[in-house]
């Protein structure tokens, strides 16, 4: 079957008759969510999106209404009471319970409901003479759940982790007559949907832990207590706590209505808040205290009683326009659940189908089931994708060139490590293996030793549309599926009949790892590699020039070349010394601002100045040194770079006007205060000293070479056909987007992947590392448009992480004062890295 016609709407609603609202959901699109033309958003599981009826609704409410502190009792006041109190009755009848079965107390979010729960629950450590509370949760697990054993485990709480198949019913332990008369408190945590996988468990389990019915609490006397993780459960599914009356149900809001941030709240079950304990109380909290003595009375109220301090009201006046957004667009809980559920299902059943030219499947999709049933699944479908050898592709690939096509994506373990390590094999050991590694969790590393140490994850919200799910796949298709593209027609037609598919194979071929022998064996050497590591040499004699020098003065902003530089204990002079910050005083660059690379940047040395240039703007100039004894403390001001805190001083008031008016936005110009050293988090393996960096992202030069960015262009000239309209790109074109400061005419293609150090002229320096590169490399620097190319080629070259140019240090004697001069036509000697 033709893939361009599975992709269709027509295929998708022969298969699925349950999407949309009833209306034209097209239309509310265009109204609810204008801001998001252009962008594929697919990650709901961590914040779904807010509709601008909501936010309008409430700035109108804040306009028309004087919202005083709940605590005082003026006119005001009792209007923020009132209201909010409406509104956790609105939280209830959410979840379809009264005031009378459950209490609303709200918290900064899910996880401060959960260590709420954790501080006041009343455990009993384990002694001698008596077994002690049991603090048990499923190992498909949120961190937030797992989190909670870093208090029980200091109080002699036994800590009893359970896999989800072992939650199955079995015979009471013999109770010898204490059954009857034990109360030992013990807590089950599970959640209704994984965050990982979106599998729903059984909200039976709730009954059946409370009555001692499941493993583990049939096996352990005493009082079960079970907390139901509903947090990424209520973001697209009803929630019926009729059914499944659980003790203590953490949420996030913001999971649900996209805004406000920063705001949950914990529902306790009446019958089971008599048993929380609170020791410490703030305003609000106490009915009664006296100062002078450990007399204490707490509110009656538990939602007063555990509010400390004043609630965030204003946020909670929101939930009042959230809800009747959500209701208003979709009709309710039970549309939305079969809105998105249908959509995640479509999207799995093509990508688990999808095949490569070789018959090798795309995609190894993590899941329990095969999305047979809005009831057991959610709209969350978790998965890595593989080469057309069998090879998982890492996630910060797809990553990245999911970024080039605007596609919004979570890649990792999403904080559920628990359910990351059974679904992809990895070991207790492997894990800490991975640690000493380097890897840890929300970095970058997503391969060690060829397996994967996460996934990709994409999640529908009740805005997502069909179409959202057609571009997700066609990236898929265009960027990783080796041609011509596939489908496993037998496995499709199993999957849109409902029946059971095997997953993972499409004409079954086994599935090689980069630990394998076959791997080893047949492992593509990139070019120039061969010939590099087969000579033995340490020193290249081979005559490699430096043929171009660029700094950019500003940061993100166009590249200035020179001939002759000197370069200080920072890199070249003046490079990256200056960067242009929006009105919250944030980095800009050209990820999300392309125009920057319309300015200009030029250094006058002898006039000490720095000019700005740009289409349409007149010429302005700052001073290249400042007087730091002139800094007044308006002046001075904290940035970050690339996680760094450094130490700025704001170049005045007629900077930031010419910069907000060709940007269009509030912006200034800051530069590093001299004062400021900023250390390289690492120091060089053979460097004798660590050295400092101006506002650079990672060392204090960057270095491509000729020969590499001519490979990649024939890549892009045979890939032309199917990119979509992108013009071929010339050499200086290529040279420009990578944004280099040195570019060499080398003699073969990546060669300088092998270098450890190289001599430019008379300056030493020591490679720190590989270039990975991002969409950013696609703002074609002489328009400020943006194409796929060259990330696209360069991504279907390169194996493992997208990289091109290393990362120079200046190997500079301790004792040297004298700064060295980088010249245009200097000769290249490298020294392999042998090692």
């Amino acid at each position: 079957m033709d893939f361009q016609k599975l992709c269709s709407f027509e295929t998708f609603r022969q298969t699925w008759k349950h999407y949309g609202y009833g209306g034209n959901l097209e239309e509310v699109i265009e109204q609810e969510f204008q801001r998001m033309k252009g962008i594929t958003f697919l990650d709901h599981a961590a914040t779904t999106l807010y509709p601008e009826s909501l936010i309008r609704e409430f700035m109108q409410d804040m306009s028309r209404n004087v919202y005083g502190n709940p605590h005082s009792h003026n006119p005001s006041s009792r209007l923020t009471h009132d209201t909010v109190e409406r509104v956790r009755y609105r939280v209830l009848q959410h979840f379809n319970v009264t005031p009378e079965e459950y209490s609303v107390i709200f918290t900064s979010g899910c996880t401060a409901a959960l260590k709420l729960v954790a501080e006041s629950f009343p455990w009993r450590p384990q002694t001698e003479g008596e077994a002690g509370s049991r603090f048990c949760y499923l190992t498909d697990s949120h961190t937030s759940v797992v989190g909670i054993r870093g208090l029980t485990s200091g109080w002699g709480v036994v800590t009893l982790p359970v896999s989800p198949q072992e939650v199955e019913n079995r015979p009471k332990a013999a109770a010898q007559g204490e059954d009857v008369v034990c109360q030992t408190p013990h807590l089950f945590c599970y959640p209704a949907q994984s965050n990982f996988s979106g599998l729903k468990y059984p909200l039976s389990h709730v009954k059946g832990i409370q009555a001692r019915h499941l493993y583990p609490a049939c096996e352990h006397p005493g009082r079960w207590f079970v907390l139901l993780d509903a947090a990424s459960h209520v973001s697209c599914s009803p929630l019926n706590l009729q059914d499944c009356p659980a003790d203590f149900i953490p949420i996030s809001f913001y999971k649900m209505f996209g805004f406000p941030t920063g705001l949950g709240a914990l529902l306790v079950l009446k019958d089971a808040a008599g048993i929380l304990r609170k020791t410490y109380f703030g305003g609000g909290t106490a009915a009664a205290y006296l100062s002078g003595e450990d007399y204490y009375v707490h509110a009656l109220n538990i939602s007063d009683r555990f509010e400390d301090g004043t609630v965030s009201f204003l946020d909670i006046i929101a939930l009042n326009h959230g809800f009747d957004a959500l209701y208003r667009i979709t009709g309710g809980m039970h549309n939305i659940q079969l809105h998105t559920f249908g959509l995640a299902r479509y999207t799995y059943i093509l990508l688990s189908s999808l095949c490569h030219g070789s018959g090798r499947p795309v995609a190894q999709v993590y899941t329990e089931g095969q999305f047979e049933s809005p009831s057991t699944q959610g709209a969350i479908l978790n998965f890595n994708l593989m080469d057309s050898n069998g090879h998982i592709i890492g996630y910060s690939q797809v990553d990245r060139m999911a970024s080039l096509y605007n596609i919004h994506v979570r890649t990792g373990c999403f904080c559920n490590t628990g359910a990351c390590q059974s679904f992809l094999g990895i070991s207790d050991q492997q894990m800490k293996r991975n640690l000493q590694a380097g890897h840890v969790c929300g970095d970058s590393i997503d391969l060690l030793d060829g397996q994967p140490t996460g996934s990709v994850r994409v999640s529908f919200g009740y805005m997502s549309t069909f179409e959202d799910c057609q571009k997700f796949l066609k990236f898929v298709v265009e960027c990783f599926v080796e041609k011509p593209v596939r489908v496993d027609r037998e496995r499709l037609q199993m999957l849109q009949t409902g029946t059971a598919a095997p997953q993972g194979v499409c004409e079954d071929q086994p599935m090689k790892t980069r630990d394998s022998k076959e791997y080893r064996n047949n492992e593509r050497t990139k070019p120039g590699d061969a010939g590099l590591k087969r000579s033995g040499k340490s020193n290249v004699d081979a005559a490699r020039t430096l043929t171009n020098i660029y700094i950019y003065p500003v940061k993100s902003c166009g590249a200035y070349e020179v001939h002759d530089w000197p370069a200080g204990p920072q890199g070249l002079l003046y490079d990256r010394g200056w960067m242009v910050v929006n009105g919250n005083g944030v980095c800009l660059s050209q990820k999300r601002e392309q125009r920057l690379c319309l300015i200009h940047p030029q250094v006058r040395l002898p006039s000490n100045k720095l000019l700005l240039r740009a289409p349409g703007m007149d010429t302005i100039s700052v001073p290249l040194e400042i007087n730091t004894q002139m800094h007044t403390n308006d002046q001075v001001c904290q940035s970050k770079v690339c996680g760094d805190r450094v130490e700025t001083v704001d170049c005045g008031d007629e900077a930031a006007s010419w910069l907000s008016d060709f940007l269009g936005q509030p912006c200034r110009l800051i530069r590093l205060n001299p004062d400021f050293t900023r250390e390289m988090k690492k120091k060089p393996s053979g460097a004798a000293t660590s050295s400092s960096l101006s506002l650079v992202n990672e060392a204090q030069y960057l270095m491509i070479n000729r020969a590499s960015v001519e490979l990649i262009q024939k890549l892009m000239s045979s890939r032309q056909d199917g990119s979509e309209g992108d013009q071929l790109l010339d050499t200086q074109n290529v040279i420009s987007r990578f944004r280099a400061n040195l570019v060499i005419a080398g003699e073969e293609p990546f060669e300088e992947d092998n270098w450890s150090h190289l001599i430019i002229g008379n300056t030493q320096f020591v490679v720190t590392g590989q270039c990975e590169r991002c969409q950013m490399v696609g703002v074609d620097q002489e328009t400020g448009t943006r194409t796929k190319e060259p990330l696209m080629s360069l991504s279907a070259y390169r194996a493992g992480k997208v990289t091109f140019g290393i990362y120079l240090t200046e190997q500079r004697p301790e004792d040297s004062t004298t700064p060295s001069v980088l010249s245009a036509g200097a000769l290249i000697h490298p020294k392999l890295d042998i090692s």
